[in-house]
């Protein structure tokens, strides 16, 4: 009788583990981001919480096929990109679910929300304009329409059409100005390129240093990291331009941005603490950590920019909703096709 009543114990015991197995105190973040900030991020929440963050690195699309391969299987809690286009095209996939993070609007400002609320916005930086010091007066620039005028032939630079810096810019136009007049833009920067579009945004603001064009399109947190560096030729670099924020007349929509976010997967098996890490990434002190280090704006309107930041001044950013340049990114991607963008 004994032996039945612990046979019947253990195997009520194994039923409950079976039922009911232990939670692994980890996350499993499938990351396009890779900068030094962001390993001291999840340094800290580690530090703070004893959940460990495990981070898989790839570029955004190579991360979206293999949740999408994992499928149902999959261990990723959290998927982390540097363009809202890719998350959007994740959601689309059926590849996200929606996050709900408590007082969240008190948090982050509210044109850099998901209206979805498949993704949470952690960073934002503005694709502006810089312009040599030496050969280019302010006063030449307006907005990123006049790029294309005559006036900049041989002189622009910028990186290549399959950038998705680029690509998410270009939706931006194609969602506020419509498909003709995006493609004669395109058409219009084409013919001014001081060179074929090649290397990375430093690598633009390097080329305006060396003399081989005068004005650039870059993301904004690159000059931050310029202007920072330890490197003489990239201080040097920095220093040689200026910032300009276009389209900031009263009638004009802003300046062109995209956000780093984050995204909850579909089947995440740590759903749990993955939304803890969310929380901890746009709490005041994760915020003025990417702030400080990697030079993007804080999706907090409390917390001030960098110092080297400040410098450049407010300015208006375009409030368009940020999915459309998901939506718009294939079409996009054809009108710099058909212009011979390479």
């Amino acid at each position: 009788m004994k032996k039945k009543a612990l046979f019947l114990a253990l195997f009520i015991l194994l039923l409950a583990c079976t039922d009911n197995p232990k939670k692994n105190n980890e996350i499993n973040l499938y990351s396009q981001r890779h900068y030094e900030v962001d390993k001291m991020q999840y340094r800290n929440f580690e530090e703070l919480t004893g959940i460990k963050v495990n981070v898989i690195k790839a570029n955004a699309d190579e991360l979206i096929e293999r949740m999408k391969n994992e499928g149902e299987n999959s261990p990723a809690d959290l998927f982390i990109t540097v363009d809202v286009g890719k998350l959007f095209q994740a959601s689309e996939m059926g590849l996200l679910q929606k996050i709900t993070i408590p007082s969240l609007s008190e948090k982050v400002s509210k044109d850099l929300m998901d209206k979805n609320g498949f993704w949470v916005p952690i960073t934002y930086r503005s694709r502006i304009i810089v312009y040599s010091n030496k050969r280019v007066d302010v006063s030449e620039l307006s907005t990123y329409e006049d790029l294309a005028n005559e006036k900049w032939k041989g002189r622009i630079l910028v990186r290549s059409s399959s950038n998705a810096y680029n690509q998410a810019l270009m939706s931006s136009i194609v969602a506020n100005l419509g498909t003709e007049v995006s493609t004669n833009w395109s058409e219009g920067i084409v013919k001014n390129f001081a060179r074929d579009p090649k290397g990375s945004d430093r690598d633009q603001v390097k080329a305006i240093a060396a003399g081989q064009g005068d004005v650039a399109i870059v993301n904004s947190y690159y000059i931050g990291l310029l202007l920072s560096s330890e490197k003489e030729e990239e201080l040097n670099a920095g220093k040689s331009i200026s910032v300009f924020f276009p389209n900031q007349s009263p009638d004009e929509r802003g300046s062109h941005i995209n956000v780093s976010g984050v995204g909850l997967a579909k089947n995440s098996p740590n759903k749990e603490n993955a939304i803890k890490l969310v929380n901890y990434l746009i709490s005041e002190e994760a915020q003025k950590n990417y702030v400080s280090n990697s030079f993007e704006y804080s999706v907090n309107p409390n917390i001030k920019p960098d110092a080297i930041v400040q410098k450049w001044g407010e300015f208006k950013r375009d409030t368009l909703d940020l999915n459309l340049l998901g939506k718009y990114r294939q079409e996009a991607i054809r009108i710099f096709d058909k212009t011979g963008w390479k």
